[in-house]
């Protein structure tokens, strides 16, 4: 956790206007990252020991955390994220929690994966965000109960030891663990309240099933596909456009500023390994006076492999979802979409499967990291 920028303490009490003004965070170095806990990409929280004040399922919102101050009811101040009630000692005498007392919720990462950072927010929770937080993580095959998780058998791996954090606060850890995981064990120390949890890394896909699979898309984040660069990302990320699912609003694709010059833009792609793609879509899904105009598709195959196009510059529609069969199969790593001039697109599909020597260096990588 070298360098890390990290918060303590309260933060002050919540005295009117923008609830974000005083709010602290940092750049965080893993934040460009796929969002393993993602709830696009299946993510979920499957059991907290308490949620006394709010609901475990806040935490994976997409959308920032929203403060209210009249938002009360019957148990007290609604908040949105994980809130468990006050812990009590044991006695009279001892009225403080034990040392070792915390709560904690189960997570399911959306794909399995390895995590190279960790944010836990504590957005608004100005006094009563846990004093501490440890993450632990695990890997189950399979859909494992919240009894199987908590059970004896299964091994957890810390990624995050017990941390002092701070209140109204983006706590980032940095993790240097080379292992795929699938779960998230979560402790606040010794109560409070977690905003958001973020779960930055890289998704480890299972070869075994893209194998059975066969064709396949071989960019989408769940396969193991991620953004490598991208010329503008000034309304929206180009990680949207490997995302699950459709887009259901414009806002859910990539978007760039208008430009002003006679140049385009682009985002370029590392695909799950090398990969033989014979069909694409291209979906401008709620980019109307928005989209593309044109776009082509590049391929190369290895970092230092030459661009080759496959799919030349073609006239795009907007809120239309555009599918193209390729020739000949393209064989390679890396994908670049160029779009002419500016805009977005929404979505990015290449249907292919792997290479024998893809699938190789794939399945070598699993076994490595498991």
């Amino acid at each position: 956790m070298t360098g890390i920028p990290s918060f303590t303490g309260d933060a002050s009490p919540y005295g009117g206007g923008d609830p974000y003004a005083d709010y602290r965070t940092a750049d965080f170095p893993f934040t460009g990252l796929v969002d393993l806990a993602d709830r696009r990409l299946g993510a979920g929280v499957i059991a907290a020991n308490d949620e006394f004040f709010a609901e475990r399922e806040n935490m994976l919102k997409p959308e920032p955390a929203e403060f209210d101050p009249e938002h009360f009811g019957h148990k007290g101040k609604i908040m949105d994220g994980w809130e468990t009630r006050r812990r009590r000692g044991a006695s009279a005498v001892e009225p403080h929690p034990a040392d070792d007392d915390h709560d904690w919720a189960l997570v399911r990462l959306g794909a399995p994966g390895v995590v190279r950072g960790i944010v836990v927010d504590t957005a608004h929770f100005r006094g009563n965000y846990p004093q501490a937080v440890s993450v632990e993580a695990t890997s189950v095959a399979g859909s494992p109960s919240p009894e199987q998780l908590l059970s004896d058998d299964v091994e957890w791996t810390t990624l995050v030891p017990r941390t002092a954090i701070g209140g109204h606060a983006a706590n980032g850890f940095a993790v240097d663990t080379e292992r795929r995981f699938t779960h998230l064990r979560v402790k606040q120390h010794p109560d409070g309240g977690i905003a958001r949890l973020r779960v930055y890394g890289e998704v480890a896909p299972d070869p075994a099933w893209l194998a059975v699979l066969g064709t396949f898309d071989v960019v989408a984040l769940e396969n193991g596909g991620r953004v490598e660069d991208a010329s503008d990302r000034f309304y929206s990320p180009a990680t949207n456009t490997i995302q699950p699912g459709r887009s259901r609003k414009m806002d859910d694709g990539w978007e760039t500023r208008r430009r002003r010059d006679k140049g385009n833009d682009w985002i370029r792609y590392q695909l799950a390994e090398q990969s033989a793609i014979r069909a694409v879509e291209i979906d401008t899904a709620y980019l109307k006076g928005n989209s593309a105009g044109w776009a082509a598709l590049s391929v190369r195959d290895g970092e230092g492999g030459d661009w080759t196009e496959v799919l030349p510059r073609t006239r795009l529609q907007p809120d239309t979802n555009h599918r193209f069969v390729l020739p000949e199969p393209a064989v390679g790593t890396h994908v670049r979409i160029d779009i002419y001039p500016d805009g977005g697109i929404s979505r990015l599909r290449l249907f292919g499967s792997l290479t024998d020597e893809g699938a190789k260096r794939l399945t070598a990588r699993h076994d490595e990291l498991n």
